[in-house]
């Protein structure tokens, strides 16, 4: 869980190994997915999202219900089409197959545009972070590295005293640019020398101990023997260390391989992979670049937030979607990094252009040199109506004060009207019921479940992870469901009735990131928790134009 990475942090400041406390995140500013076990302490009801608000101890969307009591004589009257806008899904998955869109315009395999939407073979969606050769996008820089290399670019070898009054406003901002990229890759390198030195010393420990994983040691066998060489002694301290903090081997090698992804591949100012997809990147006139690779090397993420959004319900298997008869469209745009801005803007078009009624946008960063092109598209999507799903991110910051991109806010003040902000909430239902990652802030609209969520992972595979990434597909969820039964509502419509029918929450809790104890109504401007069985009851009263 994202918890586990912030106390492994704070190990490393404690013991003045770093001066960073980042809290690791696989989409800085943004979204995480990390792992939890399926069964824990605190919790151990899979798919609890689904169970109803207090509903002690846990505070769902109360979708079983609705099921059971509202839809239960129903059929959906149309086919809703959700976007997933990430990193890549496994369309093969046991829980998802049935469930993916399908482009009926293309045929398989013929290498032919069939439809002429200008993406030849585009069955189950796009990959705009692929090339034409079938290569993809793995890894890739954060948006701060990329601001930081175009701007010592622009500046290396100029004369000072030749610049106008423009340019050296410029070059303030490239010092400013310069102090934030070096501070955050000084901070990475420590933290990722130290993890590497914890590994090492774990390893150390395996290697005395004579096992696989310091998992596997018995608190029986740490108990301190007089034989007990100071090896023996160090490597059982070391172990008891980590298990008295609840931290596994495997929390530690993802922190591990978070620090080293940042270290290496997002703050490394000499890694460019763009030319792997083969577009002139400054020219944003190219749209029709990438391939069909809908699910790319790194899928993990993308399958849980689309099995979230549409897996099969009540199969006997795995997890349950909240809109179950829901068509994902995947669009693969986000690599293990910072998403490109202009990756994000032709992949909403994309969506757009080829019929998707919801789009779901786990993901977000801290700059965007291209935000014009983003927003663009997001007026593209506002005028055919299609409704925009959006994680706040994981900074436990309130983003009224700190941007976070994508948003709904254009330069002139106007603001995308189809859009909306989750917030993730957690099972808890008294003062811990704020995730304690998320963002929050009246530039949020609502909070959703989104710790602990269980849901679809590659290979058939299930898992439980924390992050707004997670609380976002469930909104887009309940938006495709009510949409489903109601298809005359329009997405502002849609929007309304959501935010209308939510649950507002009185509790006194803590404010995501620190001790401060505020209300929860505070952090959000409805201060509520989505409801789809109330959200379907709204939207059946507004359609009989009842009161």
């Amino acid at each position: 869980m994202i918890k586990k990475y912030v106390l492994i942090i704070s190990i490393l400041v404690i013991a003045g190994c770093s001066s960073t406390n980042k809290t690791i995140t696989t989409e800085p500013n943004s979204s995480s997915t990390t792992s939890t076990e399926v069964t824990t302490a605190e919790t151990s009801t899979l798919n609890w999202h689904h169970l109803q608000i207090n509903d002690s101890p846990y505070n769902g969307i109360a979708s079983d219900k609705a099921y059971a009591e509202l839809l239960l004589d129903k059929t959906p009257s149309k086919n809703v089409v959700v976007a997933i806008i990430d990193s890549g899904t496994d369309i093969e998955h046991e829980d998802l197959s049935a469930n993916i869109w399908i482009n009926d315009g293309e045929i398989a395999g013929n290498n032919i545009d069939d439809d002429k939407n200008g993406y030849v073979d585009d069955i189950h969606g796009w990959n705009f972070i692929g090339g034409k050769n079938g290569k993809n996008v793995d890894k890739d820089t954060y948006e701060l590295t990329r601001v930081f290399v175009k701007l010592r670019d622009l500046f290396q070898g100029k004369n000072l005293d030749e610049l106008s009054p423009e340019e050296l406003d410029n070059y303030q901002y490239y010092l400013e640019i310069k102090a934030e990229f070096e501070k955050e890759q000084a901070d990475a390198k420590a933290n990722f020398e130290n993890l590497r030195n914890i590994n090492n010393a774990i390893q150390g420990a395996k290697n005395i101990f004579q096992v696989s994983s310091i998992d596997s040691v018995s608190n029986s066998e740490l108990e301190p023997k007089n034989n007990d060489t100071p090896y023996k002694q160090q490597a059982k301290q070391i172990i008891k260390y980590f298990k008295d903090l609840g931290l596994s081997e495997n929390d530690i090698n993802d922190a591990f391989k978070q620090f080293d992804t940042m270290y290496n591949y997002g703050y490394n100012a000499n890694f460019d992979p763009r030319y792997i997809v083969g577009d002139d990147y400054e020219d944003l006139t190219d749209r029709y670049y990438g391939n069909n690779d809908v699910e790319g090397p790194r899928s993990d993420h993308g399958t849980h937030v689309a099995g979230i959004v549409a897996a099969v319900r009540d199969n006997d298997i795995g997890a349950n979607g909240v809109a179950s008869n829901t068509s994902l469209m995947i669009i693969r745009a986000v690599p293990d990094g910072d998403e490109r801005d202009k990756d994000i803007a032709n992949a909403i078009r994309y969506a757009v252009e080829n019929g998707a009624d919801i789009i779901n946008m786990s993901f977000g960063k801290s700059y965007s040199p291209q935000k014009f092109y983003v927003d663009e598209a997001l007026k593209f999507a506002d005028m055919k109506g299609v409704l925009i799903v959006n994680a706040a991110g994981n900074s436990a910051e309130n983003i009224d004060s700190t941007i976070s991109y994508p948003n709904k806010f254009y330069p002139d003040g106007s603001m995308m009207k189809n859009f909306i902000t989750v917030g993730a909430s957690s099972w808890d239902g008294d003062t811990l019921i704020a995730a304690n990652f998320s963002n929050y802030g009246q530039t949020v609209d609502l909070f959703a479940p989104g710790v602990e969520i269980y849901s679809t992972t590659p290979d058939n595979t299930y898992e439980a992870l924390d992050g707004t990434s997670m609380a976002s597909p469930v909104v887009a969820g309940v938006a495709a469901l009510v949409m489903a039964y109601y298809p005359n509502f329009t997405a502002s419509e849609i929007k309304e009735i959501l935010l209308e029918s939510a649950t507002p929450i009185t509790n006194i809790v803590y404010e995501p990131g620190s001790d401060n104890v505020v209300s929860f109504s505070t952090l959000s401007n409805t201060g509520s928790i989505i409801n789809v069985y109330e959200a379907l009851k709204l939207a059946e009263i507004k359609s009989s134009g009842t009161n």
